[in-house]
């Protein structure tokens, strides 16, 4: 039992001194559970409000693709620089130390390869091992206009239900077909269908006329997807662009994993996500950097 002698009697009530509720910092969250915020504030910087998400989940239905042959030479050197690690729980498990600091995005859909219907998916892990794998988020591919567009959001939806249940947010990625436009009309429905129906984010693609509406009329904050490789100066520009017209971050692989110099190329983009560097002053820095290395 505690020593009782000398105990002071409480007197700093602060009486005349309201209780002050901390407002949350990302948009649409403030209603969220305590553990459901906690994790996205490891998804999204709270200073900056944004995130840099290193994506290299592409082997779950496309096999070994270029740069990411061997995961353990390509990808773990670049960890320190990331935000967030989109991935699928085989690789996790197989090849990425535990001790990285990266909040993980798990990928929760898959079925088809590239040789069949890719949006023929359905939800691929059970709820219990994205908990022990202490997973942040969960990423589910939507397919709004595909064939399959129904199956993909009930897998959306089912999936929303199972992370509300253990504090696990739910990242809708809206995937684009070989028949559907990518314009500001179509990502303005898609992304806007899957915060309707729960996603805590979305990932979707930037598109030059008219994003600022997209990202205004989502309830929920949007990142967006790297897509193919570019020139290092027009993905730096894409991503500065986006981070403008009010995105909270980029989910790049390619234009990271393929890059000349990757590195550099994820310090270049994290100046723009959370510096608000330029893309010129971005591309300075990734040459240096690249000449340095």
């Amino acid at each position: 039992m505690a020593d009782l002698d000398g105990v002071k009697d409480s007197k700093e009530f602060h009486t005349g001194v309201p209780q002050q509720a901390a407002d949350f910092f990302l948009k649409g969250s403030s209603h969220y559970d305590w553990g459901l915020k906690n994790r996205l504030s490891r998804i999204f910087d709270p200073q900056s409000g944004n995130t840099v998400m290193l994506a290299f989940d592409h082997g779950y239905f496309q096999g070994p693709t270029t740069g990411l042959e061997r995961i353990d030479l390509s990808i773990v050197p670049l960890i320190p620089w990331a935000d967030t690690l989109m991935l699928t729980r085989g690789v996790l498990r197989s090849l990425i130390p535990p001790a990285s600091r990266p909040s993980i995005v798990l990928r929760a859909s898959g079925g088809p390869s590239i040789l069949k219907e890719l949006s023929n998916e359905e939800i691929a892990l059970d709820i219990e091992d994205a908990v022990r794998l202490n997973a942040a988020a969960l990423a589910v591919q939507v397919f709004v206009g595909g064939e399959h567009e129904t199956k993909s959001i009930h897998n959306l939806t089912r999936l929303v239900d199972q992370g509300l249940r253990y504090g696990i947010a739910t990242l809708a990625v809206t995937a684009v077909g070989k028949d559907m436009v990518r314009d500001a009309k179509y990502f303005r429905l898609a992304t806007r269908i899957c915060a309707e129906l729960g996603a805590q984010y979305v990932k979707t693609y930037y598109v030059e006329e008219g994003f600022e509406t997209v990202t205004s009329c989502c309830p929920v904050p949007i990142v967006i997807a790297g897509g193919k490789k570019l020139p290092e100066l027009d993905a730096l520009t894409m991503a500065y662009n986006a981070i403008q017209r009010g995105a909270n971050g980029g989910d790049m692989g390619r234009n990271i994993f393929q890059s000349d110099a990757p590195i550099a190329m994820l310090q270049a983009v994290r100046a723009i996500v959370h510096g608000g560097e330029t893309a010129a002053r971005a591309f300075e820095m990734y040459n240096t950097l690249k000449n340095e290395a």
